[in-house]
């Protein structure tokens, strides 16, 4: 983590990302500083808090966001929304609230739709916001079901209401015409709810809305008010059951892709590797034969997706694999971009079954990353998995995401435990607020997550629990945020 930060300091400092190779800068995220943003917490959990400190002044003097900047409301949520707002439960810093809640004011627009399903960018000086072309016009799943853990927080650390209301809107839509197997289309038109395509994927643009079915849950407390969520996510895994195959002759277990209702395509997304550790994740909370059924499927699924790196000559995964009768797996996209959905999964396996093949596998996958990545000047994907060619971009997400998960792989579990901390789809962990089930419930619509009105005292009970042990330096009381209240 220190040698991919460093690099990004001497290099790029206040781009969104290093291109190490090439040495320099570049912005695709409208120049939001997106690997600042986007590596806060993994400074802050890793102890690094030199590094954290000029980070967050950066964030205090240089971040803005009144930019001409087509800006995707999924990405700038992700990273951006969800960075901050993790930050600011890690250290109490009141910039980091100051500023998601701004952020968030000028993304609001792209939810005002006939239905209120956003649309995917938006221009984040002017406020217009629209959909692209090459999705004829509709939105994509993900993009419009993976901003509901992000506002659902921001409402719960300002008191205001107006961004919880808006992202569950979009989910009582999508309820309106939710199919029986759970099992929702990737485009849908924002202005009459209804899918424009019968295509279904766990991969890329459906990936993270099942996801947060079931994060949203759980940042609920698992109450009655968010009840609708872990049925819905439930209903979804049945469906997700229908896609299940199997390869020959080695028999790894994987997600297949649905065209049409009775056409498939046996293909799996690195992406979807999410979908193990969801799994294992969601084991908790519901009948003793799912949860075996769940964890089970995890398993299966885990083995595949580190089959994805052990396979190829590098040891890194491709971006997807194809699978025919009788070759079991072959590489289809071949680039590997640092993603962190496997080691995503094994941490949530480790912690989960306390099995040390999980943390076998992620050695491996991080030696492959040391071997192949691993420049001079940051770390880089790879054009070709088979060959070895290297790219020249060093991703925000390998930050925030990739390096996090492989050190909470290796930590104990009582580093950000997972019964007060719940992760969003780009890693940052969002502390679950207690709810008090005695306060009014506004709007009452059907669903709601309300919020106590002193939840930021509580928040601030929560940090001070795990504090209470006297004699401990200044540095390492900050440290102690992030571990369980024993």
């Amino acid at each position: 983590m220190l040698h991919a930060w460093s690099s990004y300091e001497k290099y790029a400092w206040g781009y969104d990302e290093l291109q190490p190779q090439s040495r320099r800068g570049i912005n695709q995220f409208g120049g939001l500083g997106a690997t600042i943003v986007d590596s806060l917490d993994t400074l802050y959990i890793m102890g690094l808090h030199e590094q954290f400190t000029k980070a967050k002044q950066w964030v205090a003097t240089s971040l803005d966001f009144n930019k001409n900047y087509d800006a995707s409301v999924f990405e700038t949520t992700i990273r951006v929304l969800g960075g901050l707002l993790s930050s600011y439960d890690l250290s109490e810093e009141k910039v980091f609230l100051e500023k998601a809640q701004q952020l968030a004011d000028r993304l609001l627009p792209a939810w005002n739709t006939d239905t209120g399903i956003p649309y995917n960018t938006i221009n984040l000086a002017f406020g217009y916001a629209r959909n692209p072309g090459w999705t004829g016009g509709a939105s994509t799943l993900a993009d419009l079901g993976s901003e509901q853990m992000e506002f659902i927080a921001l409402s719960q650390r300002t008191g205001d209401p107006k961004y919880r209301i808006k992202v569950e809107n979009v989910i009582q839509q999508i309820r309106k015409n939710f199919p029986q197997d759970g099992l929702v289309p990737m485009y849908i038109n924002p202005h009459s709810g209804h899918p424009t395509t019968s295509r279904i994927t766990f991969g890329a643009m459906g990936d993270s809305f099942y996801e947060y079915l079931l994060k949203v849950w759980i940042l609920g407390n698992k109450t009655e008010a968010v009840k609708q969520y872990r049925q819905m996510w439930e209903q979804s895994m049945e469906g997700m059951m229908s896609l299940i195959r199997k390869s020959a002759p080695s028999s790894f277990t994987y997600i297949a892709e649905r065209s049409s209702p009775n056409s498939y395509t046996d293909k799996m997304d690195e992406l979807a590797c999410f979908a193990p550790g969801m799994l294992a994740l969601g084991a908790d909370g519901t009948t003793t034969e799912n949860a075996r059924k769940y964890l089970n499927l995890a398993k299966e699924l885990a083995r595949t997706c580190y089959e994805f790196y052990r396979s190829t000559p590098t040891k890194l995964a491709g971006e997807n694999y194809l699978f025919r009768q009788g070759e079991d797996m072959i590489v289809g996209t071949p680039y590997n971009i640092l993603r962190p959905e496997t080691v995503e999964s094994l941490m949530y396996l480790w912690r989960k079954t306390g099995d040390k093949i999980y943390r076998d596998w992620g050695w491996d996958i991080f030696q492959a990353f040391e071997t192949q990545s691993r420049t001079e000047s940051g770390y880089v994907g790879l054009r070709d998995v088979r060959s070895g060619e290297k790219d020249d971009m060093m991703q925000s997400f390998f930050l925030a995401e990739t390096m996090k998960y492989l050190y909470l792989l290796f930590s104990p579990s009582s580093v950000i435990p997972l019964d007060e901390w719940v992760f969003n789809t780009e890693a940052h962990p969002i502390r679950i607020i207690p709810r008090d089930e005695n306060v009014s419930h506004a709007p009452a619509e059907e669903g709601n997550i309300v919020l106590p009105t002193n939840a930021q005292g509580r928040l601030s009970q929560r940090h001070a629990l795990a504090e209470i042990k006297n004699g401990i330096k200044a540095r390492m009381i900050r440290q102690k945020r992030i571990h369980g209240s024993q």
